[in-house]
């Protein structure tokens, strides 16, 4: 009893021992094709099981197979391969010797699904699916270009009238996603209902509808969720979208799509194509987004697996914190290749602008049009520093531009703009990297500088703290202005490279007058121009002196001569070394200099050179040659120094025909006038004959412009129609139009010149006053070179008078003062007064007569002393009492007056003849002093010795 007991209890283990390794012991190779057959009647697909077969009983019966492929062997689209499928087997069945599957699952699975399928009929389930479940695990699903990776689904038919349900999960983007598919059984209008939903973290999307007998989906969609990234290329944030959907076997179009994406509203809509080939179109209309983010997101999303067009619309745009309004645009994405279509916005400061373009690789076309009324609002809106140039600057523009967009560069083969007036055409690139480098070639109609170029202490910083971009720069220009001045036909060709800026050629022609510049700087801590070349030739200098104008002014004439220049010069800036030559029709220059630009300032030597004075002097504005001046030529060799405020000459050595100068001065510029302080002294000092009867005004108006304190000393001062000066001093000072010749000094004849002399040029007309003396001065010669004049002598003067007017006839004609003369031990011209008093003294009173009116017209009268005062009014000087002393007693007297400005004279000289009781003989000099008229009269004293 106990045998038997215990054999029935190892029964049970024996069936399970044997139900557990007895099917691995069978040999199921001959039931390979039947299991084949079996899967590929539930799978739809041939399938091959390729590896061996395997049966087991517990814990349930089921059949596995290695190596399993799905799908027809010549390769088609659809196609299925597994590491391992089982099939669970029903046990009674298998019992009997059939095999009835209850469940299927691909281990392992590499599925390819055709895209798009070749009708959307082919969701709907087929009659024959009932009591069956299937599943996948770890398996990999390829549909079309899209991977889900970690694939695990079941497919449940439990009844012929029960819905069919797949559900399951899979990983995108490195997250899982639940899904979950519903289809339903065709009623007997043919209507299956699809309900099919996604769950990825906190992101739901669910469609629901019906799957309509002609091969169609007609529902709803609505997804909502935390994170729209996870979905789509796109700016993290929440988001929520419902609408229509439908689904035919060529497209599936969502529309009238109610959007929320982070709180921004719009409508929506989106088109998927299945054919000709697959494609994704969105259209969005949004009332605002946030343009950075949704950039930042685009740039780093992988390759879409399909094309994708998206059609985006939004009222307003943030873009690096400004704001983009009526921004519009098409984005059209397949693989690599994105192409823009009719991008549009209105930027800050009203800027409208127009884009079209397409990538190749890593490479974009751009095709941009913009234009606005204020460029320099729109740029200052995204942080470029505009406020460096003058405000009236950068204002309306106009243009389009082809962009070319790399990895490593952006070019811009083709530019044409308008920028406040001014037409703009050429093409440049611009290359990323440590160091950007700039190529840029440009033609401006008219390039005004003024309020671009920044200002001079801004161009040393520039220079010391370096540019930091490398750069190839040719421009040319029809036209430049720049402080006032105009180029044409100018051209700029540049290089800046690692710390150097190289000027291969600056060119252009102002007023007529073509210049050249070229060198190079060496920018840093210590910059340093090497190689400078200016360049300067024009066969007339008119029009160059026409736009130095404001600075200096050239006569027409002297202006009008043939120029050329030569300026060389290197070094640091602040101790710049300069080297010019040049000339100006015969006039030759030459400088050597150092300039401190730093502080500013420059200092050297200077020699002109001209080979004939007088003709530099008619070059310079005289109305004729000046004889005055001399024969000879002309040289000027001074030191120079200088800066904005001040320029000084030293050891300043001028020679020009007969004047020889040497001395220092200097002109101070940061006062309200410049004022001209210094010494000079000359070895010869020629003056210009001065027209006493000129009407032409005298220029007094140049004293007004400037100051002056000058020392002046000349050996000899000599001047037409004058006694030359020995021993000249004086001072000159000029205050506010106001002149005065000061500590005046000079031998004359040996005598002493003192005096004053004082111009008034701030009143109207010009008042001149003078207070001159004169003593001990030897007369060798005619006075004042007239008929009637003083000869020889010891001479004393002294005189104050005024005068006013602008013309040196005003002067004449308005003089008035008074004066002395007095002359010792000299001769008088013109009249032999002693000689008439003689004759009076013949006893034959005819012979007395006769000899009288001789020594009355002409001869010299010898005295001992003539003495007297003058009075001046209106320019007539009126002669108050002077009278003459001679040999042997002779005493006489000269009366009348002198109209300075007419040239005229009426005068009387007088003679004692003896007795004493005897009338004065006389004689009556008017009419011009040059021709004067004689009247002798002698008809007193003749009755009076014929009474006797």
């Amino acid at each position: 009893m106990k045998r038997r007991a215990l054999f029935l209890l190892l029964i049970p283990v024996i069936l399970l021992v044997a139900a557990w390794f007895g099917p691995g012991l069978l040999d199921w190779e001959g039931q390979r094709g039947r299991v084949a057959v079996i899967a590929a009647a539930r799978l739809g697909r041939p399938v091959v099981l390729a590896g061996p077969l395997r049966l087991t009983l517990l814990p349930q019966p089921m059949v596995e197979a290695d190596d399993v492929s799905v799908g027809d062997a010549d390769g088609e689209e659809f196609g299925v391969t597994a590491r391992v499928l089982r099939l669970r087997l029903g046990l009674i069945p298998l019992l009997t010797g059939r095999i009835e599957p209850r469940d299927l699952v691909l281990v392992g699975a590499e599925i390819r699904l055709p895209w798009p399928p070749d009708t959307i009929g082919t969701l709907r389930p087929p009659p024959w699916l009932t009591g069956f479940d299937a599943r996948i695990e770890d398996s990999r699903v390829e549909v079309g270009g899209a991977v889900l990776e970690g694939v695990s689904a079941r497919l449940a038919a439990p009844g012929p009238f029960d819905a069919i349900r797949t559900e399951g999960s899979f990983t995108w983007r490195g997250a899982p996603v639940r899904f979950e598919t519903v289809v339903g059984r065709p009623g007997f209008d043919g209507v299956a209902t699809l309900d099919l939903s996604f769950a990825l973290q906190q992101t739901t999307i669910t469609a629901r509808g019906s799957l309509v007998a002609e091969g169609g989906f007609d529902g709803r969609i609505e997804a909502s969720g935390n994170d729209l990234s996870q979905l789509m290329a796109a700016p993290a944030g929440p988001f929520r979208a419902t609408g229509r959907v439908s689904v035919t076997g060529e497209v599936a179009a969502a529309d009238n799509l109610v959007l929320d994406l982070g709180g921004v509203t719009g409508r929506g809509a989106a088109t998927f194509r299945f054919r000709p080939e697959s494609r994704l179109d969105i259209a969005l209309a949004l009332a605002r987004i946030d343009l950075d983010a949704w950039i930042t997101a685009l740039r780093g999303a992988p390759k879409p697996v399909l094309p994708i067009g998206l059609d985006l619309s939004a009222e307003a745009a943030s873009f690096r914190g400004q704001t983009i309004r009526r921004l519009r645009g098409g984005v059209f994405r397949e693989g690599d290749r994105i192409t823009l279509t009719d991008i549009s916005a209105v930027l800050p400061g009203e800027a409208e602008i127009e884009a079209n373009g397409a990538t190749a690789g890593d490479r974009l076309e751009l095709g941009l049009r913009a234009s606005g009324p204020s460029l320099r609002a729109s740029l200052a809106a995204f942080g470029v520093p505009v406020e460096r140039f003058d405000p009236s600057r950068l204002r309306a523009f106009d243009g389009r531009a082809r962009l070319v967009l790399e990895s490593a560069q952006l070019g811009v083969p083709e530019l044409a703009a308008t920028l406040d007036g001014a037409r703009i055409s050429g093409a440049g690139v611009f290359r990323f990297g440590a160091r950007p480098a700039l190529g840029l070639g440009l033609t401006v109609d008219r390039l005004v500088l003024d309020g671009l170029l920044p200002p001079a202490a801004r161009w040393t910083e520039l220079l010391r703290g370096g540019f930091g971009i490398d750069a190839n720069l040719r421009l040319a220009a029809e036209t430049v202005v720049w402080g006032g001045v105009t180029a044409s036909r100018a051209a700029l060709d540049a290089v800046m490279e690692q710390g150097r800026v190289g000027l291969r050629r600056v060119s252009g022609q102002i007023g007529g007058a073509d210049i050249t510049l070229a060198g190079s700087v060496a920018t840093g801590a210590t910059p340093r121009f090497g190689d400078l070349v200016l360049e300067v030739s024009a066969s007339n200098a008119a029009g160059l002196a026409a736009a130095a104008s404001p600075l200096v002014t050239l006569p027409d004439a002297f202006a009008a001569q043939a120029l050329r220049l030569r300026l060389t010069g290197g070094g640091p800036p602040d101790a710049l070394a300069l080297t010019a030559e040049g000339e100006l029709g015969e006039l030759r220059v030459e400088a050597q200099a150092t300039a401190n630009l730093p502080q500013e300032r420059i200092g050297g030597n200077l020699t002109l050179r001209h080979p004939g004075a007088p003709r530099l002097a008619t070059l310079l504005g005289a109305r004729e040659m000046p004889a005055w001046l001399g024969e000879g030529s002309f040289s000027l060799i001074a030191a120079l120094s200088g800066g904005r405020g001040s320029v000084s000459a030293e050891n300043l050595e001028l020679v020009a025909g007969g004047l020889r100068a040497r001395g220092q001065v200097a002109v101070a510029l940061d006062g309200p006038r410049p004022k001209l302080t210094g010494r000079i002294a000359a070895e010869r000092l020629p003056l210009p004959e001065l027209a006493l009867r000129d009407n032409d005004p005298l220029g007094f108006g140049v004293l007004g412009a400037f100051d002056a304190d000058l020392a002046v000393e000349a050996t000899e001062m000599i001047a037409p129609g004058l006694p030359p000066l020995d021993e000249m001093s004086g001072r000159v000072k000029l205050d506010a139009g106001k002149l005065a010749v000061e500590e005046l000094r000079a031998r004359l004849g040996g005598g002493a010149l003192e005096g004053t002399l004082n111009l008034d040029v701030a009143t109207v007309p010009p008042v001149l006053s003078a207070s001159l003396g004169l003593t001990g001065a030897t007369l060798t010669g005619p006075l004042f070179g007239l008929p009637f004049d003083l000869v020889s002598g010891r001479l004393d003067a002294q005189a104050r008078v005024t005068a006013q007017g602008h013309a040196p006839a005003a002067l004449l004609g308005t003089l008035t003062g008074d004066g002395r003369i007095a002359l010792v031990d000299g001769v008088i011209v013109g009249v032999a007064l002693g000689r008439a008093a003689s004759a009076a003294g013949i006893e034959d009173a005819a012979q007395a007569e006769t000899a009288v009116r001789e020594a009355l017209d002409g001869g010299a009268t010898a005295v001992e002393r003539l003495e007297g005062g003058w009075r001046a009014n209106a320019g007539v000087v009126t002669l108050d009492g002077i009278r003459i002393a001679g040999e042997g007693g002779m005493s006489g007297a000269v009366e009348g007056s002198i109209d300075l400005r007419r040239g005229a004279v009426d005068l009387r000289f007088l003679v004692q003849p003896p007795p004493a009781e005897a009338p004065p003989i006389a004689l009556r000099v008017t009419g011009p002093a040059e021709t004067p008229n004689r009247q002798p009269e002698v008809a007193t004293w003749a009755r009076w010795r014929a009474e006797r």
